[in-house]
């Protein structure tokens, strides 16, 4: 292999790695965001709401940054997708009883979910977003 040859695949090299350091970032902004979330529905701590999406996405096998993005875009979706939904009622509910905070589920036409002033569930098989 020549010199140059070496350069340019260094150069290949470092740009992909450039590139997944940025996809990284973005990825922790997200997490980080979705933490806020579970935090401000929960009173948690922060390394709390990081065991719950982690919970979540190990309980979904959904990577914990999809997890987080849907979680971040739950208000303006108004809805999450059913089985993260139901693992995060799980794990919040778990890490209430574990760790104190505001309870999160309550009881609504027989069926649990989460707390808040609006109803909890659309029928259609998601999780509706109770906090506009």
């Amino acid at each position: 292999m020549t010199q140059r040859e070496e350069l340019v695949e260094k150069i290949e090299q470092l740009q992909a790695e450039v590139g997944q350091l940025r996809q990284a970032l973005v990825s922790h902004a997200v997490v980080d965001q979705a933490i806020g979330i579970v935090l401000a529905l929960s009173g948690l701590r922060p390394e709390q709401g990081w065991e719950v999406l982690k919970t979540v996405s190990q309980h979904t096998n959904i990577k914990l940054r999809d997890v987080a993005q849907h979680v971040v875009r739950w208000p303006d979706a108004g809805s999450l997708p059913t089985e993260i939904s139901r693992a995060l009622r799980r794990a919040l509910v778990e890490a209430q009883a574990a760790h104190g905070g505001r309870s999160l589920v309550r009881r609504t036409s027989g069926a649990r979910a989460l707390a808040s002033p609006a109803p909890g569930n659309s029928g259609d098989g998601q999780e509706t977003c109770a906090y506009r």
